[in-house]
């Protein structure tokens, strides 16, 4: 293939043509015979038996309204129940929260969108239950404290329920094994709601990066720098100060959906390539003692805590082809926000925070050029829809959209649980691969040998 005449990944996941040609087989899948180690470092992790058929490229049956049912109601789950009820083909039907004033504020507001009163549940851990026996939720939305999530996520299925969950969708291997599993002998779609792949810079990105303008990818980094020192030592912001428990209990990447996502779609994981091994360090745990130090008076009981979640844990992970994925997450010290969203390939860069690009030959002399200048690789997502009303500059009610958008029509979703659990996975890898000194750890293969299977992902075309 002649320099003029670039690889288009769109095109060939449009046609069926496998991302990953001229790759050989071995005994572990499929990997590029130029760039593979002549002998592994770690063996794949062996999958379970199936208890179902794949879920990959199957759609939804239509709905021409969703009904949606909402379990957490509290910072996340409240911030999104006003871009649910902007979708007109959107019914919010059931909400559930322990704090019964969000329950009342959510119904309040779901009243004066012009929806019908809905059903409330409240009083106790398990008042989610009764939500999902209800035969007029479609879809449930879980937005609730890390630990609930598997739970409820397994619960919504086996209740015939499709669902969609906050990160991290979950933090065990184990955990992410039953999704994929109910998910397939359900027959309901689980989704990592990751918002990050709505951005508009990274749909932008991932469309030129499926037009072939960066050559063949090289590398890539996502990150969730995030000060999150304040909201962690609230007493009132996290419900039970939930979150910042988790400093005390896993020392690795703690959010590694918002990096990974995006980067993993322009490398098109689990659609032609799919991530292999993962190595990771941290850093010291300074900065919430450091914090507490400043700011919590003596005697408080949170100087009762240890943490133990390095300040900063830095990963890398390979693909089958060869590829490299550099994954960061820090919250507990000063930096301004950033997921770092970097890609290179064999024509040139993009970096982000803040946005530049450098291509040959449009670009010379070591000089960054106007990543402006690509706004018509727009996604029809920003170029049609637009940002909407909000949430987080727009991303949070694109992916609501897109998601109403595939369950009114019966199509494909956007992500689908393989994405959630290879996603999410290097919470518990990158803590196994942290214990172990920076030991290279194997990451399931959750497709089962199907990750070369070209389907539909954020880069889908408009539905006509």
């Amino acid at each position: 293939m002649s320099p003029a005449q670039p690889f288009s990944r769109r095109s060939a996941l449009r046609t069926g043509v496998a991302a990953g040609a001229g790759l050989a087989a071995t005994a572990h899948g499929v990997t590029s015979a130029a760039a593979a180690p002549a002998e592994s470092a770690v063996e794949t992790a062996a999958a379970p038996a199936a208890r179902g058929k794949t879920m990959m490229g199957v759609p939804f049956d239509r709905h021409p309204v969703v009904r949606v049912g909402i379990i957490g109601l509290g910072n996340r789950g409240g911030s999104m129940l006003p871009l649910f009820l902007a979708l007109p083909t959107v019914k919010v039907t059931a909400i559930c929260d322990v704090n019964t004033e969000y329950v009342a504020k959510a119904s309040a507001a779901i009243t004066k969108a012009g929806q019908p009163k809905p059903a409330e549940f409240t009083g106790g851990d398990h008042a989610f239950e009764q939500l999902l026996r209800r035969d007029d939720v479609d879809f449930v939305y879980v937005a609730t404290p890390w630990e609930w999530h598997t739970p409820m996520a397994l619960a919504a299925m086996r209740a015939g329920k499709h669902v969609g969950v906050e990160c991290p969708i979950g933090v065990s291997v184990d955990d992410l094994w039953a999704l994929v599993d109910t998910s397939e002998r359900t027959r309901k779609h689980c989704l990592q709601l990751e918002n990050c792949c709505y951005g508009q810079n990274e749909l932008r990105v991932l469309r030129m990066a499926h037009d072939g303008l960066f050559g063949e990818l090289l590398h890539g980094s996502g990150a969730y720098l995030h000060d999150l020192r304040e909201l962690l030592f609230s007493d009132t912001y996290y419900q039970g100060q939930w979150r910042r428990a988790w400093h005390t209990k896993v020392n690795g990447d703690l959010y590694p959906t918002h990096g990974l996502g995006p980067v993993a779609s322009y490398m098109d994981i689990n659609r032609g390539d799919r991530l292999a091994r993962l190595t990771s360090m941290s850093t010291p745990a300074l900065g919430l003692a450091d914090y507490r130090a400043k700011h919590v008076p003596a005697g408080d009981p949170k100087w009762r805590e240890r943490y133990v979640d390095g300040d900063v844990t830095m990963s890398l992970l390979q693909t089958e082809r060869g590829r490299v994925i550099h994954l960061v997450h820090g919250v507990s010290n000063p930096h301004p926000y950033s997921r770092l969203n970097h890609l290179a390939g064999t024509n040139g860069v993009f970096e982000d925070y803040p946005p530049r690009i450098y291509l040959e030959p449009k670009n010379s002399n070591d000089e960054w050029g106007d990543f402006a200048a690509y706004a018509d690789y727009d996604h029809w997502l920003w170029k049609d829809v637009g940002p909407g009303p909000g949430g987080h500059g727009g991303m949070d009610y694109l992916m609501l959209y897109r998601l109403a958008q595939t369950m009114n029509l019966g199509l494909v979703p956007d992500m689908d649980v393989y994405d959630a659990a290879t996603w999410n996975v290097p919470f518990a890898l990158s803590s196994e691969s942290v214990r172990r000194g920076g030991a290279p750890v194997a990451f399931p293969d959750f497709t089962r040998g199907r990750w070369r299977t070209p389907h539909p992902g954020t880069d889908s075309p408009k539905p006509s």
